[in-house]
């Protein structure tokens, strides 16, 4: 009886678990089809989700496998009645050893593939984008320059007070939807990385070094942009807004900023102190010199 009992209680106390855990999901954005990730808005999104379920989905069935084996072993040679003496402690098995070698490695050799074959894909920079953008870092904010249309957006450090309006004052990305972009992405002063979480992709932004990010928006909507890197004190307030648009109302936006005055490109190197417009027919040089403007 006690054992019955003690049995009942486990399985009482596992299936709680699974309850908690059940609804703990149940809270999670986005769904079992796509992992409790969020809803990609990009086509690297979608990448990103097809791998991680596709990864879950290896790691399952894995572990099915190796449960249920432990399991049968476990009910196969289990201890029974008379049995007085103990079964051999150390016994050889060439075949089994070798498969459980030879599996994990296979496993390895393939989560490598897709990984690498994905990453690729994500950092490709080869086709030719419809707009690009020129994102410059810094303590801590982003400005933003539209190459094509030679005109910016500057932001400035927005502090989050929880005073009303205060996101309002934070700088605004317009992206177009379905169309490429490429970002080219600098820093003026630290290290720092462009994050926008709904993109399910970011990219580190080094001083002196100009890196490249090519993403197609597949949904209209406003989202909300980041620094992904420790950058100093304020890293967690360095936010944006990223507005996904149709072209009209992004044409739209692109002489509105015109109309501002805000023409021209912003140079890399430039202080927050002193801007000067860049050539307005190529992305400012990345600065040289680490200096915290």
């Amino acid at each position: 009886m006690t054992t019955v009992a003690t049995t009942r209680r486990r399985g009482l106390r596992l299936t709680g678990l699974v309850a908690v855990g059940m609804l703990a999901l149940s809270g999670c954005q986005g769904q079992v089809s796509n992992g409790y990730l969020p809803n990609a808005v990009s086509d690297s999104g979608v990448r990103v989700t097809n791998l991680w379920v596709g990864s879950w989905i290896a790691v399952l069935a894995v572990g099915a496998i190796t449960w249920g084996l432990m399991l049968y072993a476990a009910i196969r040679f289990r201890k029974r009645r008379g049995d007085e003496t103990l079964p051999v402690q150390l016994r050889y098995n060439v075949p089994v050893e070798l498969l459980y070698t030879i599996i994990p490695v296979f496993m390895v050799a393939v989560f490598f593939y897709y990984t690498a074959r994905d990453e690729a894909a994500l950092t490709d920079t080869s086709k030719k984008p419809d707009v690009t953008i020129s994102v410059v870092a810094k303590q801590w904010s982003w400005d933003f320059n539209y190459v094509d249309s030679n005109v910016h957006e500057t932001g400035a450090h927005t502090e989050l007070n929880g005073q009303e309006g205060a996101r309002a004052k934070m700088p605004v990305l317009y992206l177009p939807v379905n169309k490429r972009v490429e970002f080219v992405l600098n820093s003026r002063d630290v290290i720092h990385s462009f994050w926008v979480p709904a993109f399910m992709t970011k990219l580190d932004i080094i001083p002196g070094k100009t890196n490249k990010l090519q993403i197609v928006p597949t949904e209209t909507g406003t989202f909300q942009g980041k620094c992904a890197e420790l950058c100093g004190a304020y890293h967690s307030q360095m936010l944006f807004m990223v507005k996904i648009v149709s072209q009209e109302e992004y044409d739209q936006q692109m002489s509105r900023l015109a109309e501002l005055g805000q023409t021209g490109l912003i140079p890399v190197d430039a202080s927050r102190e002193k801007m000067e417009p860049a050539d307005a027919n190529k992305i400012p040089a990345p600065a040289r010199t680490g200096s915290n403007n």
